[in-house]
């Protein structure tokens, strides 16, 4: 049996969840190139999984099961454990590590996915390295990894300031958990190309979007029911100042939204820069049927195809800061 106590360590793992803008205003671009937003973003029961384990060799290794997530040398994941272990420093004992991916998250989706495995890969590695809490500033390193992974690092429902890497926790959701569609049509957007397709445009964000961001951040702060969430469904659906563009970017975007308001009789929003598309239920349970019947819907080609595979659907629910990460069913 081996004296180093890292070599005993059994694997770290962490789940990852994927993000949905509820609203998205953009106010207006920065000096920087980035732009400034102002959102209102949960995190779902949707997730990938991550482990962490010490490595056999001399570097970091990055396996990848699920959906393909690139080249593992472009993976956010190499690059939190590498800025991680940067900031602890050279004095401690940052051995390698072997870290393994399941993706569950659609790729290049809106989804947050690729910002999520880097938060949870900086927090894991930190665990497996056994840093203390106060050593590292992770806020920090987040900032540097993307926009997105301060939000996965702040663990709740958040208001998304600056370039997105402001993230000021809002309270749970009282009542019972909503349930979450997800429909993720085969076509992967950019965030950086659909926010060029939005400066190309000429327009500023629309007034309407930031005001309805603004407002639902404020009845949020005040202590809001699921059910009211719901019934601002509508509202929320047309509250995403980067719809347009990926519509241009993706001209089966709009059909595919139609088909679905006219299938499932409901809102139909796209979170982030898209493409996925998403619809609010009262429960887990609805959700789940509503996929089923998407599924059907596809198979009797009642829904539009886009490319030769049909979408990635999955059922899900907001997550609560106190509740345990349930992974939704996706297919």
């Amino acid at each position: 049996m081996t004296d180093d106590p890292f070599l005993r360590l059994a694997p770290v793992v962490r789940l990852a969840p994927a993000k949905l803008n509820l609203t998205l205003a953009v106010l207006g671009k920065r000096r920087d190139g980035f732009h400034d937003l102002h959102s209102v973003a949960v995190p779902l029961g949707l997730a990938d999984r991550l482990s962490v384990a010490p490595a056999a060799g001399a570097e970091d290794t990055l396996r990848v099961d699920g959906h393909d997530a690139g080249p593992t040398e472009d993976n956010l994941v190499l690059r939190a454990v590498s800025a991680a272990r940067r900031a602890v420093g050279r004095g401690a004992a940052t051995v390698p590590l072997a870290i393994r991916l399941e993706k569950r998250i659609p790729v290049a989706a809106g989804l947050g996915g690729g910002s999520s495995d880097a938060a949870a890969a900086l927090d894991a590695a930190l665990e497996a390295w056994q840093a203390p809490p106060d050593l590292v500033d992770r806020a920090a390193i987040a900032a540097t990894l993307g926009s997105d992974v301060p939000f996965f690092l702040a663990g709740g429902s958040a208001l998304l300031e600056g370039r997105g890497e402001r993230a000021t926790l809002l309270p749970d959701l009282t009542g019972q958990p909503l349930g979450v569609l997800l429909v993720t049509p085969p076509t992967a957007l950019s965030t950086a190309v659909v926010f060029a397709a939005f400066d190309a445009a000429a327009t500023a964000g629309s007034g309407s979007t930031r005001l309805t961001s603004e407002h639902l951040a404020s009845e949020w702060r005040a202590g809001l029911s699921g059910r009211a969430l719901l019934d601002r469904a509508g509202i929320l659906a047309v509250a995403n100042d980067l719809s347009a563009p990926a519509n241009v970017l993706a001209p089966a975007l709009l059909p595919l939204r139609r088909a679905l308001t006219r299938l499932l009789h409901r809102s139909i929003g796209q979170t982030g820069s898209g493409p996925t598309l998403w619809a609010l239920y009262p429960s887990l349970e609805e959700a789940e049927a509503a996929a089923a019947e998407l599924h059907d819907a596809v198979e009797t080609k009642r829904l539009p195809a886009i490319g030769e595979s049909g979408p990635s659907i999955a059922a899900t629910t907001i997550l609560r800061r106190e509740a345990d990460h349930e992974e939704g069913s996706a297919r």
